[in-house]
């Protein structure tokens, strides 16, 4: 499933998206809070940084431009200096703002966060500020904004709705761009605002609300499986919805499509840092992938992953595709998924070597794996970034040790190797040589342990042939495979030949 995954994530190209939604600044205060006022029971901020990052649609518009997008903005700000900054920082995103709307009358909403560092770390919010205006917008706001979205529509990719109630997002403007894209072919994802109505949304392609905001709107209690079932149901009849993802933190999301059964899509626990910011990401990579063509499911994977990452940053950050594709590979190490084919796994060091990573490369039998290895393993990981180790067949072994090896087949020989942390992957090779696969997986860097120095390391040519480097191990004294074979057999308690390292 990984190896799908990074493929979508690297063919997502360049899709057009329009991002509809309220835009505001968010501002953080930051300094050491080390005391407690005199004048009464609260903490003393010595404020000695501030950092401005765009928030609500615009951190949605950030998230697509990391992830490759072209994003149009349809939005409006206040004619004053937040206004400006917030289209400074659009501008600078690469974001096209032609869509975006100066109303005289109207602030620019600004949330400001004031966080408070413990011992010059450790930063956590301890106040938020906002200065908005969250009435409607006028009707002739909404009739400018429509001019400008209509057109935009014929050459979109996809259309996010995101709503944080601030006025843009009003039922008559929600309503005719869900109308609009419906007639252009265009789908429609929404982060929709927590509200006991959803009726504005009515006809969108897909929704993602989280756990609290489908209890508001559906007025059922989540409390299982069967409870996620019937609400999810209700959203999509009521608001003949094409899907509904619900976002269950921890728990991964619970997808819902029209005709088809709900399912669970798990994520992996990891340690949330600070939440601000992971709807948004997860409505930007759902939008991405959908507009790249992924199946549904696929799109949520992928928004679990960067929803995960999202949230062990501070404040609102964006996610990129490498560290998405990072994520991916790592989950999959995790798993102990790193058996591969010669050509998954070429595949795959193409994607490492194109965030610009080194390969590192051995082989051996590996038949009864000793401290001796695990000393060599750690030495070879320290190498490169990527290690890959080439693993003889029982056929290739039989031929190198005799009829009576290997002791371990060679399904359970990769399995133990899979448990070896500093091991990435593991490739089952049956030539008597390792010499095809080198010349296939063209290593940065060829690791063989010290007793080949006089024997001639098979590879050493082609490898230092386009600059590789090949490293010699050093050997831990008195332990080999072989030796270990001939003391269970009982055949003499000292080693009957020199010891091999990483090799036996």
């Amino acid at each position: 499933m990984y190896r799908q995954l990074v493929q979508l994530v690297e063919q997502i190209g360049r899709p057009r998206l329009l991002v509809v939604g309220d835009l505001m600044l968010d501002r953080y205060v930051y300094g050491d809070a080390e005391r407690i006022s005199p004048e009464a029971p609260i903490q003393i901020l010595r404020a000695d940084e501030t950092e401005s990052r765009l928030g609500g649609a615009g951190s949605v518009v950030t998230n697509l431009r990391a992830l490759g997008a072209d994003v149009s903005v349809f939005s409006i700000v206040g004619r004053d200096p937040t206004g400006d900054e917030v289209r400074r920082e659009l501008k600078h995103s690469g974001a096209r703002i032609g869509g975006v709307l100066r109303l005289a009358d109207r602030p620019t909403t600004i949330k400001t966060r004031f966080v408070g560092r413990a011992q010059h770390r450790h930063p956590q919010q301890v106040l938020r500020v906002d200065q908005e205006d969250t009435c409607p917008m006028p009707r002739e706001a909404e009739d400018r904004l429509l001019e400008k979205i209509e057109p935009a529509l014929r050459a979109a990719h996809g259309v996010v709705i995101s709503d944080y109630s601030k006025g843009v997002l009003t039922p008559r403007l929600t309503q005719a761009v869900i109308r609009l894209a419906r007639r252009s072919r265009v789908p429609v994802v929404v982060d929709p605002t927590k509200a006991p109505d959803y009726g504005k949304y009515r006809r969108a392609t897909l929704l993602t609300p989280n756990r609290s905001e489908t209890e508001l709107a559906s007025g059922i209690r989540l409390t299982g499986r069967d409870a996620l079932r019937r609400a999810a149901k209700k959203l999509l009849d009521d608001l003949a919805l094409d899907a509904l993802i619900v976002t269950l933190d921890k728990e991964g999301a619970w997808l819902a499509a029209r005709g088809k059964p709900g399912r669970m899509v798990p994520t992996r626990p990891r340690p949330i840092y600070d939440v601000t910011g992971a709807g948004d990401m997860v409505i930007s990579v759902i939008a991405v992938a959908l507009a790249a063509g992924a199946p549904l499911a696929d799109a949520v994977r992928l928004a679990n992953v960067a929803g995960g990452l999202e949230v062990m940053k501070f404040g609102v950050q964006t996610v990129s595709r490498d560290e998405i594709v990072a994520e991916l590979f790592e989950e999959a190490r995790r798993s102990g998924d790193k058996l591969r084919t010669r050509d998954t796994l070429l595949a795959d060091l193409a994607c490492h070597r194109a965030r610009g990573e080194s390969i590192a490369f051995t082989n051996g039998c590996f038949d009864l794996i000793h401290a001796g290895h695990i000393e060599y393993f750690d030495f070879a990981g320290g190498q490169g970034d990527v290690l890959v180790v080439g693993l003889n067949s029982d056929r290739s072994v039989r031929a190198l040790k005799g009829p009576q090896r290997p002791i371990c087949r060679q399904r359970q020989r990769a399995r133990v190797l899979s448990a070896i942390e500093v091991i990435d992957y593991i490739v089952i090779f049956d030539e008597d040589t390792p010499q095809k696969l080198i010349e296939a997986v063209r290593p940065d860097v060829l690791i063989k342990g010290e007793d080949w120095r006089h024997k001639g390391v098979v590879g050493r040519k082609v490898v230092e042939s386009y600059g590789g480097r090949v490293v010699l191990a050093p050997l831990v004294k008195g332990l080999s495979t072989t030796d270990l074979v001939n003391r269970i057999r009982g055949g003499g308690a000292g080693a009957s030949r020199p010891p091999k390292g990483g090799s036996s």
